[in-house]
């Protein structure tokens, strides 16, 4: 059972368009998994679609004081050679083909993955492994905003750390646990520098991931790596 969802700020952000396309995947993601969070966006777009409608209707017409000959308009010719229209259109070589779909899952450490829809035409990194870690980039081109796909095998953890800016995670596959809880797929946890944990799993997980700076590590020898932080995330 999901029990941890985008904020209201997340899902009004979706719903009118606002959101970094990272940040927008992931509450997409999310809302495909949780009935309750994509009912509340379709109510927000609905409440968006009325409130534009409104607007239209307040707003004078244009044409409210033209006059129009309808008898001289149906008599005008249709200065219109449709055969060379589309032949033109045919030789248009700017038209690119449709983009293929690609591929709908992955495998990590031998094991297969089906990848939810707003990923499948997302391109990514090589997996880079690391230990029981294994992270693959997305390439979204979003300056400071990093997003990934964070794999942790049975038995694996991410060393104690807080966060510098935000960081979102939104559970896939497989389940963690820290010291605020227990997370299942479709958890959706934000958090930031307020916050200081040790994610673990037993059985494995994956995990889409996004954050704006590096993660700084607060236990043991991963301190060293703070300086070399910004590089790493």
């Amino acid at each position: 059972m999901i029990k941890h969802h985008p904020s209201s700020k997340l899902l009004a952000g979706y719903a009118t368009g606002e959101l970094p396309a990272s940040i927008a995947i992931g509450v997409a993601i999310h809302c495909k998994m949780c009935d309750q969070c994509q009912a509340n966006v379709d109510a927000l777009t609905a409440q968006l679609a009325d409130q534009v409608f409104d607007a239209e209707l307040t707003e004078p017409m244009a044409y409210e004081n033209e006059q129009f000959d309808l008898a001289s308009e149906a008599e005008a010719p249709m200065d219109m050679d449709f055969g060379n229209m589309i032949a033109a259109i045919t030789a248009d070589d700017e038209i690119s083909e449709q983009s293929m779909v690609r591929s709908t899952s992955i495998t990590v450490k031998g094991k297969n993955f089906e990848l939810p829809a707003p990923l499948n035409n997302v391109r990514m990194s090589n997996w880079l492994n690391i230990g029981k870690l294994s992270r693959s980039s997305l390439n979204l081109d979003e300056g400071a905003i990093h997003s990934h796909l964070l794999h942790i095998d049975a038995d694996g953890e991410v060393p104690t750390h807080t966060h510098k800016g935000f960081e979102i995670t939104l559970l896939l596959d497989g389940s963690f646990e820290d010291d605020m809880g227990t997370y299942h797929p479709g958890d959706f946890i934000e958090l930031n520098g307020e916050h200081n944990h040790q994610p673990k799993t037993k059985e494995g997980c994956l995990c889409y991931t996004v954050a704006d700076d590096a993660l700084q590590f607060t236990e043991g020898f991963h301190k060293l790596f703070n300086p070399i932080g910004s590089l790493l995330y």
